[in-house]
Formats: C-alpha cells, sequence, structure tokens
C-alpha cells in the first residue's frame, strides 16, 4: 500500500513533513533487521507507528492552531496521516508478523464512512473493508486481526467489518446505513479490480433503481436525528455533527447527491441545477466553518467531542480569534457566527432534500387525488407537490410587496413554502429597501401574518431564516442567531422571540387555560392584540450592546411601532411594555410580594388596568419562552398573586394595601381555622407575634405553626415538611426556641441536604420563640417525594442540634461543575430603603453555587443583622437572593458607612465561596 500512496497537495502542512508511509515501513524493515527477537521487534515496531503518529498530528495541529480556520486542508491532513499508518500496519502485519507461510490470498482494503469520503477530525473512527473475492479464508482473518492489534496498539478507534462482494450487497440491501457506507468507499490498497468491481456492483444492482428508497430513509433518518437532538437548531450547546444545521445534514445532503445524481463532488451540483452559484458558495462556507469547529472541539478534549458545551464554546471562540466587541464577549459573538451557518446549513439542505423529495415522493393513490380536497390558492400562485409554490415568478416580483403576501398566504392556507419560492425570496431581499419598509400596506401584510392566522410560528422562522424580517426590520437584524451565553437561556434571542410569540398564540387560542387561568381569562376578555404581538416581538430586539437591553428596546419600539401602523397611543404602550417588560417578572420573583409595599409600588408604576393585564400576559409569553422547565408552579403562584394584589388595588384604591389591615384579615382567618381552640388560647397565639408575622404567611402555615408553637419546650426543635404541589415545593415550617443567627442555621441545614430554597421568612414571638417557614426544591426543581422527608427531617434536625457543622460539611459539596466555570456573573450588591416601610432590602446578584445562601446569612448574622425574610430568584448560574432586614435594634440600614462595610462582607464570603468551589 505505501506505493499507492501518492503525496498529495492540498493540505494544511506539507504531505512528507506529515508522514512519510514509504520511510516508515522502510523503518520497520530496519528495526525486523536489528531486532531478531518477535517480541522486541514488535514492541520497536510499535514504537515508530506511534512516534510518526504523534509527530504527524502534532504538526498538523499546529499548521491548524496558525490558520484557524483553514479546515478542508486539516481534515484531509488527518485523512493522509491515517492512510499511511494504516498502509504502514498492514505492512508491518504482512511482511513481519504473519508466519511466512500464510497465504491470505486476493483481497482489497478500502476506506468506508467518513474516512472514505476523506474528511477526518483529529478523533475520527477509521472505518475499514476488507474486501474478499468468494470467501474469508483463515489465513486472510489472522492478517486481518493482526492489523487491527496493531491499529488499537495506535489507538485508533477502528470500525472494521470483512466481506465478501455477495456479502456487501446482500447487507447493504438491507441495511441503509452499511448501504451509505459503502457509497462512500475509497480505495486503499490491494486488489484495485476487486474494489473496482465491488463499486460496479453496487451502482448497478443496489443503487440503481431504488434512489426513492434510500431518499425516503435518509429524510426519515434526518428527521429522527434532529428530535433527539432536541430538534432546534438553536440549543445553546448545539452538537455539531449529529444537531439540526450541523455536519450529518451536509453529509446527508453528499449521500442523497451521490446516490441519486452520482456525483462525485458536491461542486457538481451547480452544473445540475440544484444549487445556484451563490448557495453552493454558502454551503461550503458553512461546511468549513462546521469541520473548523469540530476539529478544535476534538483537539481540545483530546478524544471524540461533538458537543458544543458552554466550557468548549469559550475555548473555541479563543482558538477561532474571536475577540470580545460592543458589550458582547467573544464567545458570544462566535455562537452567533455558529448558528448563521447552521442556518444556512438549514437552508441549503431544505432546498436539496425538498427538491429530492419532490422529485421522489410516493404517488398519492388514485382515489385520494381525486376526493382530497386540494387547498384554494391566491391568484398568482399554485400547488406543486402539495407546497406552495409561485406561479410566475417574472409577474409575482412586478409587485414587492408579494415577498411579504407569499408567507400570509402559506400560514392562510397552512401549507408549506415551496423551495423555489423561498429561493426567490432570498435572491431578491434587496427589494425590501426604505420605501418598502414605509410603505403602509406593506406593514398591514405584516401585521395581518401576526395576528390573523392563529399561530405565526411557522412563518416567522421561515421569514427570519430567509432573512426576511431583518430586511423589513433591519433593527431585528442584530439580534439574529444571537446567542446570550448563560445557562438560563436556551435559545437565541431571535428563537426566544418566536417561542414567546408562539406561547401567546397557544394561551389565546385556548391550549393552555387550565395551566395559566390568568393569562388565558386576561385574553379572553380582551386586550389590544397588535400591542401585545408588536411588544412581544420587540421586547428583546434591544440586546447585545453596552446600554440596558431594555432602554434600547424602548427607543426601537418608539421608531418600529408606527412604522408598522400602530397609533400614536398604541405605539406608546408597546414602547412601555417593551422598557418595563421584566418589572413584573422582578417584582414577583425579587420582593416580597407580601410585604404591601411591593404591591403599591408596583401598582404605581402600572397605573392602569390595561398596562397591568398586557405586562401579565407578556411576562408569562416571555418566561415560557426562555426554553423548557424554565416555567413551573412556583412562578406561576407568584406572579397570580401578584396580578390579583395590583389588580385589586388598582379597583379598590392604593390605600387599602397596608400591613394593618392584612394583619386584621390574617387573625381573622385563624381563628376561623382552629375553631377548637379556646378563646383564651387564640388570644395568647395571637398576641405572642408581632404585627409583621400576619401579612407574610398563609392562614394554612399560621395554623400549623399556632399547634407546633403549642405547650413547646425550650429544647425542642419541631419541623413540619408539607409538599406544596401548587406552589412546585415543599413548605418546611419550623419552631424553636429563638438563638442569635437562626436564619443562618436553618440555610446551612437545608443546604446540607442539598435543598433549593426559594423563599424563606423567619419571625421572633415576643415570648422568645423563632418561627420560620422555608419554601424548597429538590435539585430537578421540584417539591421533595414524599419518601423521601423522613430522611430530609432526620437531617436537618441533625444539624440544627450541632450534631452537624454544616460549615465543614458542605466542603466537598459545595462545588460548581467544570462545563459552568466558562461563566461570568459579576456581583452587585445594593441597599434599597425605600422599598419597604420597616425593612431594609439587600439585593444580592451573584453566581449561584450550594453553600451561598448559607455564607451570606452567616455573614449578615455575625454583622447583627437581622432577616425577616429572604426571596430567592435564580436564573440559570446566576441568582438574585433578597433579603428583608434589620439591625440589632430593629431599626432600617440608614448609615452609609455600614452599608459599605457590610457590602465589603458580603463580598468577601461570596469571593471566597466561589474559590473554594472551583478549586
Amino acid at each position: 500500500m505505501k506505493d499507492d500512496l501518492a503525496f498529495p497537495e492540498d493540505l494544511i502542512s506539507p504531505a512528507r513533513d506529515i508522514l512519510d508511509p514509504a520511510a516508515l515501513c522502510d523503518a520497520i524493515d530496519a528495526a525486523r533487521k536489528a531486532h531478531r527477537d518477535d517480541k522486541v521487534f514488535r514492541k520497536e515496531a510499535i514504537r515508530l507507528l506511534n512516534e510518526a503518529r504523534d509527530a504527524g498530528r502534532d504538526r498538523i495541529a499546529e499548521d491548524f492552531t496558525r490558520n484557524p480556520r483553514n479546515s478542508g486542508p486539516t481534515t484531509r491532513a488527518y485523512c493522509w496521516l491515517t492512510d499511511g499508518l494504516v498502509a504502514a500496519a498492514l505492512h508491518l502485519a504482512q511482511t513481519h508478523l504473519t508466519p511466512p507461510k500464510s497465504k491470505p490470498g486476493d483481497f482489497a482494503l478500502c476506506a468506508v464512512g467518513g474516512y472514505g469520503r476523506g474528511e477526518m477530525a483529529p478523533q475520527s473512527d477509521v472505518d475499514l473493508l476488507f474486501l474478499a473475492p468468494r470467501r474469508i479464508t483463515a489465513d486472510l482473518e489472522t492478517l486481518i486481526e493482526t492489523v487491527l492489534y496493531v491499529l488499537w496498539d495506535l489507538r485508533l478507534k477502528v470500525g472494521h467489518s470483512s466481506r465478501t462482494i455477495k456479502q456487501c450487497l446482500k447487507l447493504g440491501a438491507e441495511d441503509y446505513t452499511i448501504r451509505t457506507a459503502l457509497l462512500e468507499m475509497r480505495y486503499l490498497t490491494g486488489n484495485r479490480p476487486l474494489a473496482k468491481e465491488l463499486e460496479n456492483r453496487l451502482w448497478a444492482e443496489l443503487f440503481h433503481g431504488t434512489e426513492r428508497d434510500f431518499v425516503e430513509a435518509k429524510l426519515a433518518e434526518r428527521a429522527a436525528r434532529h428530535t433527539r437532538q432536541g430538534g432546534q437548531r438553536y440549543m445553546v450547546e448545539p452538537n455539531v455533527k449529529e444537531g439540526k444545521g450541523g455536519l450529518r445534514d451536509l453529509q446527508s445532503l453528499y449521500w442523497i447527491a451521490k446516490y441519486v445524481h452520482g456525483v462525485s463532488d458536491t461542486s457538481q451540483l451547480v452544473a445540475l441545477g440544484v444549487f445556484t452559484k451563490e448557495e453552493y458558495a454558502q454551503f461550503r462556507k458553512a461546511d468549513d466553518f462546521l469541520w473548523a469547529v469540530r476539529c478544535h472541539l476534538h483537539l481540545i478534549a483530546d478524544r471524540p467531542m461533538d458537543q458544543l458545551t458552554f466550557d468548549m464554546q469559550v475555548t473555541v471562540a479563543e482558538r477561532m480569534g474571536y475577540k470580545d466587541r460592543a458589550g458582547r464577549r467573544a464567545v458570544e459573538v462566535f455562537m452567533q457566527d455558529y448558528f448563521r451557518h447552521a442556518t444556512i446549513v438549514g437552508e441549503v439542505t431544505r432546498i436539496f432534500l425538498t427538491k429530492m423529495e419532490a422529485a421522489h415522493v410516493k404517488s398519492e393513490p388514485l382515489l385520494d387525488r381525486v376526493f382530497r380536497r386540494r387547498p384554494s390558492v391566491a391568484e398568482g400562485y399554485e400547488v406543486v407537490h402539495n407546497r406552495l409554490a409561485v406561479a410566475d415568478e417574472k409577474t409575482f416580483l412586478k409587485d414587492k410587496l408579494n415577498l411579504l403576501r407569499l408567507f400570509d398566504e402559506g400560514l392562510r392556507t397552512g401549507m408549506l413554502i415551496h423551495p423555489d419560492a423561498m429561493r426567490m425570496v432570498t435572491a431578491n431581499l434587496d427589494k425590501f429597501d426604505e420605501e418598502m419598509r414605509s410603505d403602509p400596506e406593506a406593514a398591514r401584510i405584516f401585521m395581518g401574518t401576526l395576528l390573523n392566522h392563529g399561530n405565526p410560528e411557522r412563518a416567522l422562522r421561515r421569514m427570519n431564516e430567509l432573512g426576511v424580517l431583518a430586511a423589513f426590520i433591519p433593527e431585528f437584524e442584530p439580534i439574529v442567531a444571537m446567542m446570550q451565553f448563560n445557562m438560563y437561556h436556551h435559545y437565541t434571542v431571535d428563537e426566544h422571540t418566536i417561542q414567546c410569540l408562539r406561547h401567546l398564540a397557544l394561551i389565546e387560542h385556548g391550549d393552555l387555560k387550565e395551566e395559566l387561568p390568568v393569562a388565558s381569562s386576561i385574553l379572553r376578555e380582551g386586550v389590544n392584540r397588535k400591542v401585545l404581538y408588536l411588544a412581544l416581538m420587540l421586547h428583546d430586539i434591544g440586546k447585545g450592546r453596552d446600554e440596558d437591553h431594555a432602554i434600547v428596546g424602548a427607543r426601537i419600539a418608539r421608531t418600529v411601532a408606527p412604522r408598522l401602523g400602530l397609533k400614536p397611543a398604541e405605539a406608546e404602550t408597546v414602547e412601555w411594555l417593551v422598557r418595563y417588560h421584566l418589572l413584573m417578572s422582578d417584582m414577583a420573583q425579587k420582593r416580597d410580594i407580601a410585604d404591601p409595599r411591593t404591591v403599591r409600588d408596583f401598582a404605581k408604576a402600572v397605573r392602569t388596568r390595561e398596562r397591568l393585564d398586557l405586562l401579565c400576559v407578556l411576562t408569562v409569553c416571555d418566561i415560557r419562552g426562555v426554553g423548557p422547565g424554565v416555567w413551573n408552579n412556583w412562578k406561576a403562584a407568584l406572579l397570580r398573586a401578584l396580578y390579583r394584589q395590583t389588580r385589586r388595588a388598582l379597583e379598590t384604591g392604593l390605600e387599602d394595601l397596608n400591613r394593618q389591615s392584612r394583619g386584621i384579615e390574617a387573625k381573622r382567618a385563624l381563628r376561623e381555622a382552629l375553631p377548637d381552640w379556646s378563646k383564651a388560647d387564640l388570644d395568647r397565639e395571637i398576641r405572642r407575634h408581632y404585627p409583621s408575622y400576619w401579612p407574610g404567611l398563609h392562614v394554612t402555615a399560621h395554623k400549623v405553626l399556632a399547634e407546633m408553637l403549642r405547650d413547646l419546650p425550650a429544647d425542642e426543635i419541631r419541623i413540619d415538611l408539607h409538599p406544596d404541589e401548587d406552589r412546585d415545593a415543599t413548605r418546611a415550617l419550623f419552631a424553636m426556641e429563638d438563638h442569635p443567627g437562626i436564619f443562618s442555621r436553618l440555610a446551612g441545614a437545608l443546604a446540607l441536604v442539598g435543598a433549593n430554597v426559594v423563599d424563606a421568612r423567619t419571625y421572633t414571638s415576643k415570648d422568645g420563640y423563632a418561627t420560620a417557614a422555608f419554601w424548597i426544591q429538590d435539585a430537578d426543581g421540584h417539591p421533595y417525594e414524599t419518601d423521601k422527608l423522613t430522611r430530609l427531617r432526620q437531617m436537618i434536625r441533625k444539624t440544627l442540634k450541632g450534631e452537624v457543622v454544616p460549615r465543614e460539611a458542605m466542603k466537598d459539596r459545595d462545588k460548581i461543575k467544570k462545563r459552568e466555570r466558562a461563566f461570568k456573573v459579576n456581583t452587585a450588591i445594593s441597599f434599597d430603603n425605600e422599598g419597604s416601610e420597616i425593612f431594609t432590602i439587600i439585593e444580592v446578584d451573584t453566581r449561584d453555587r450550594p453553600a451561598l445562601l448559607f455564607d451570606l446569612t452567616r455573614t449578615l448574622a455575625a454583622a447583627n443583622v437581622q432577616i425577616s425574610s429572604a426571596v430567592i430568584a435564580t436564573y440559570g448560574e446566576q441568582v438574585v437572593d433578597t433579603f428583608y432586614v434589620k439591625d440589632m435594634f430593629g431599626l432600617k440600614l440608614f448609615s452609609e458607612a455600614k452599608q459599605k462595610q457590610l457590602e465589603a462582607r458580603l463580598r468577601l464570603a461570596i469571593s471566597e465561596g466561589q474559590e473554594r468551589a472551583t478549586s
């Protein structure tokens, strides 16, 4: 085989500098002469092969690092290196390691799969086919086994098969995976006519006449693969090989092109009219980019690695030369490039595969064709293979507004748009000029697409992928494929926007009325749909700048809304919604909504019932559009409570919102909940608590705590754990004798059992007892299962009694996972004396980790700060812990000097904790 290899000239490094197969075989022959002992010789030969492999890999990696986007010559270089190593392994086995009398007979050694195609990443599999004319003899089996052992000693991942031509044809007919691997067969060495015979017979006996079946199989395989990978092109940790818009999609295109058209290179598809030159250039660009990313992943991981995880994204971006720019990290710029290339892959593969599908789709049965109702399409359109097509392109383009009408017609008829029509759109994006953007008719068509046909998701996604959204609303262009580098957002900004609109349409259609009763009733009663849909579409349009995205977005909305035909009052409401789209979410998740001041301040900001309704629905859609599992009953309960209290305040007046009136209601409710208690016992229970105790808890908690406090001995700790299914949390109630730092001790106990605290409040009674209510979730964000509550209770009790010291026990558990360490979260600490009438609100926005709440509360306790309640809002790797506190005298923390001193202590606790967590 060494003589079959000619030095190629299109590699990242000179072929001879990577590996000289003849010289390597000569070195193996010389080693045989020098070492007559078989074991010593074999060891020396493997050493020579390993050295050659390492030297070759090092040279390729070195030159690729200098040219980090030059992927084609790099993948060919790894293929050349592998060819040389396989050649040398076969030479070693045939010449020196098999018995002299061995007669393996005629055979051909071929590369198949990706190796056969000549594209290899640093850690790609080596797929080999040992081809025999009639049968695999015992001597050939021995040779094959010897070659494989040599390759395994080189730590190559070898996939192999040994078959006759007849077996190849039979297995290829039964299994599309085998058939696809054979389609990419490349002769390496041995009996060339034998390999040629297999190739000829594959085309004549297996491939010919089965094109339709192969196309259908590949399309089904592609759909299944996309489903396995999450079904979205814009998942924030994409799989470069298997994901939607990844390399496998391009390979599917190549397989089908070769199978159907017999092409040996995808460039031939231009001459066949499948692609235009421009489309093919885009295809090549995307292919080169994705291969570069995959090669870097393999080199960084030093193993097969195709998942672009968060930690890998940072390193790959750095290796590919990306830099921070305009308020965005280099990794975010890189990932935006990645998703834009993935979109191109989707575009060209869809054009190609749909053409193939159209050409090879099975005929409909005659009765179906006769009786099935064809969709009625507007003038200028026709139906081609059940897709919406343009009847005459020239006529169609005489009115450039038809480029917008196409998507509206697609939604109206419920039909997919034909790929030729989509190509026409991308070829004419220049027609989306200022004249068109300011045309009221264009605005009417666009808003109709958004509002008139049920769910606009499909049309918007297609418009986005084809560049229409960015062309018609240029302000949208910067957020196309923009990744938000955090663990909270599952999608790119544009895809998140489309997901939000999808959820709005589902609520409006009544699909979520059981799950979202408030949002559903708001839409049922009626809102200004134009305002709501447009506000949701523009809510994140300001992302990716140095300035607060809500402020930037509001400025953009001020321009875009009138352009899209909204009246001044409507445009003003859209602007307000975009500017304050996070207000309700922040108030609900970061503030204590049991504090009347929270609701009063929110009501003052919202001002009208109309804005409250619109903001509530927008907030629900925004959270649900972040990704699967982000919305839960806890957030739903908080938003529902804030909405209902604010609505009541707007209807009855803000003066009704005060602690005294809430306290009176709470005490009356407790008396009704404890009918068996004597009046004296009830009076004692009500008198023992300070006024702050009553507004913060529901009567169900007041009732349980009253029973826990009744006859409570001074040395006893009482714990009640109760699944609160309505809130997706477990309610943990505590009653015990009061001690300094009680909140911190409870936080430490809960951290130690792995509980995530989402809300907490503690109270001291006038007679020296402490009561506390914590809402906790397990690691998956759910209430604890009933069978785990007993162990949970035992562990908490041990910690509270001092049998376990949380600070020591937490050391091994307070760790940040490796893949999450790439995230940078700046710490921000603020003090607010206006947000509550009787407490100072300390908000700590920082990096989340298991022991954070314990560290913060311990620091506050050491500074003699009394914690009344804590609200915890988690956003992926980021957390906002909000504490309602007083000083040791029961006063707010007004002193600026003390605030600065306390902030320094909190920052020190955070930095020391993070150091421990990453060590």
